[in-house]
């Protein structure tokens, strides 16, 4: 499902403009995603939690030429899926 299917979905359910349901889902993500910038968890019920997680600098290869480089750490989005999504998954 692409963002603009997503859109047409909640406008068709919700009884939204396509515009107003653009602006919500944007809105949405935007908080998500300012929430995490911060290094807070977000977490929707029934859902899942997306958080901030610190990955350690660590040794890779180049494919072209086989060399050991180092990767630097980094700081990586992660969502946890809730019960209630993996049970609506089986």
């Amino acid at each position: 499902m692409t963002k603009a299917e997503l859109i047409d979905k909640m406008a068709s359910s919700t009884g939204l403009s396509k515009a107003d349901a653009s602006r919500s889902l944007d809105s949405t993500l935007n908080s998500i995603r300012s929430a995490l910038k911060k290094g807070q968890k977000v977490t929707l019920v029934g859902f899942g939690t997306f958080s901030v997680v610190k990955r350690k600098s660590r040794k890779g290869r180049n494919p072209r030429t086989g060399d050991v480089i180092t990767i630097p750490a980094a700081k990586i989005p992660k969502f946890t899926s809730g019960k209630a999504l993996k049970d609506a998954v089986k």
